[in-house]
């Protein structure tokens, strides 16, 4: 099988209608010819890139945004249930994290710090 499969593949080299029709090949060791990340993305990942350059935040990757912490102005929690599991580190050199479970509704306290937490619905992208 393997005679077979280089005898047929020495045999297409030498017909000049494949060479015509055969693409160059990218050489990767020549600068300026790396297929970029955007080229190469497929799927969900291509997805999650376009909304990234778009400045959308998909999956929550980035930093949340800071907000006062007050009953009027609290700290969005975003969730795709009806409650969620929220770590408040109250004070910055502060070693522990406290938890506490956010429910949907109206703005919550956290049990030690007193700062207010809201969860807000979120929909996933896919």
């Amino acid at each position: 099988m393997a005679s077979r499969l280089l005898r047929v593949s020495a045999a297409l080299r030498l017909l000049p209608a494949a060479s015509a029709r055969a693409v160059p090949a990218r050489h990767l060791g020549v600068p300026g010819n790396l297929a970029s990340d955007e080229e190469q993305a497929t799927g969900m990942e291509r997805k999650v890139m376009e909304a990234m350059n778009k400045g959308l935040d998909p999956y929550n990757m980035f930093r949340p945004k800071r907000y006062a912490g007050t009953k009027e102005d609290p700290n969005l929690v975003p969730s795709i249930t009806n409650k969620r599991i929220v770590g408040c580190v109250c004070e910055e050199d502060n070693s522990y994290v406290v938890w506490f479970w956010l429910h949907k509704g109206e703005a919550q306290r956290c049990p030690s710090c007193g700062a207010h937490y809201k969860l807000i619905p979120h929909e996933l992208p896919h």
